[in-house]
């Protein structure tokens, strides 16, 4: 009997999953995590330290953490790491001169044992800005094709319109619901 209310209540979406999202300064992870909830642009500064909110997508509860980017705030990402069932990496899609160091913090954040579960969405923000990378090119330079201990997709998003941002969280709930 225990193991079927387990069953009905994941199905029906009463545990919160935890996700974070993280990205380098300026990428557009907060005002992304508004536009989640509000389905409108917000006015945003830079985070100092994270923001939290919870995101309920047809029954399916997402506790989301949003953490600074600052070079000086990356360190700290490790101590959000615990219990994360899906990564969020906002990548900033006119930001060439560093994508090298988004790159390089992924697959450090995936190599960490706590993540070792744990799915990741790269949204290529800024896709509405002219001469931005396509998706594409963001997961070439990013060789998410060498990541193959997590499950990971990429979406090509625009955080200030909300394009990509419902077929985001679809695939956020297709993982857990999956799992």
């Amino acid at each position: 009997m225990g193991f079927l209310l387990t069953k009905m209540l994941a199905v029906f979406g009463d545990r919160e999953h935890k996700v974070i999202v993280v990205g380098l300064d300026n990428a557009g992870k907060t005002t992304i995590l508004y536009q989640f909830l509000t389905k409108e642009a917000v006015h945003t500064s830079p985070t100092i330290g994270s923001n939290v909110e919870e995101i309920t997508v047809r029954n399916t509860h997402f506790l989301v953490w949003d953490i600074g980017g600052q070079e000086s705030l990356r360190a700290s990402w490790y101590s959000y790491f615990c219990n994360t069932e899906i990564v969020i990496l906002v990548v900033d899609s006119t930001d060439r001169e560093r994508l090298t160091v988004t790159k390089d913090e992924l697959h450090q954040m995936l190599a960490h044992e706590e993540l070792q579960n744990a799915a990741v969405l790269i949204m290529a923000n800024k896709q509405d800005v002219k001469g931005s990378m396509t998706a594409a090119e963001i997961s070439q330079c990013l060789t998410l094709d060498t990541i193959t201990t997590h499950s990971w997709h990429v979406q090509a998003c625009c955080a200030l319109t909300g394009e990509g941002l419902p077929a985001s969280l679809d695939w956020m709930r297709s993982r857990v619901v999956a799992n």
